[in-house]
């Protein structure tokens, strides 16, 4: 199955997992045509950015996104998401499609190795959570199967999460300046 899944993946499939906070809806962060698949069966306003999960920091080389690895080091691996800003045009350009006009992608680096796993082989994935716009996220498996029915190519179940609480959104300014937009940070910064 697992092995089905990455192939779905890396041909610009969707589906549903169980993230390291809510399930979420998933394609390849370097497929168009995935994203714009999830951004329809979603009904996601257009102008909404989407978080991308990666497996190392050095994955963010292939967005072209600045940062630090000490300040992310501070918040990752964990349910925190850090917005990075664009400095080249031209690359921002490229990814406009996940960041939707902000010059700006959030990326998590999940504390989940089977995710962690699953992410070093299909490379990064935009995630956001299993629920069409405007409504709850689902819990598990059975109502993201009631959202989504025959839309997406696979389910993963995870059992129930309960938490419902998305992650930590922060994001940290050019002068090391951390502000949270969303969520709380623990005194360890994660």
């Amino acid at each position: 199955m697992k092995q089905d899944i990455i192939k779905i993946l890396k041909n610009d499939g969707i589906g549903i997992i169980p993230t390291d906070t809510l399930y979420g809806i998933v394609g390849s962060a370097f497929s168009k045509k995935a994203v714009e698949r999830i951004f329809e069966v979603k009904n996601r306003p257009k102008e909404s950015a989407l978080i991308v999960l990666i497996s190392s920091i050095k994955d963010l080389e292939k967005f072209g996104v600045s940062f630090d690895n000490k300040i992310l080091n501070k918040f990752w691996p964990a349910k925190v998401s850090v917005i990075l800003e664009y400095q080249n045009k031209n690359l921002a350009k490229k990814f406009e499609y996940i960041h939707r006009g902000k010059n700006a992608i959030a990326f998590r680096l999940p504390n989940k190795k089977s995710l962690i796993e699953l992410l070093k082989k299909t490379g990064p994935l935009v995630a956001p959570s299993a629920n069409p716009s405007g409504l709850v996220p689902a819990s598990n498996i059975k109502e993201a199967k009631k959202y989504f029915g025959d839309n997406v190519d696979f389910y993963v179940a995870g059992g129930t999460i309960k938490s419902n609480e998305p992650s930590t959104l922060i994001k940290v300014n050019k002068d090391g300046e951390i502000q949270v937009l969303r969520g709380k940070l623990k005194s360890n910064g994660k």
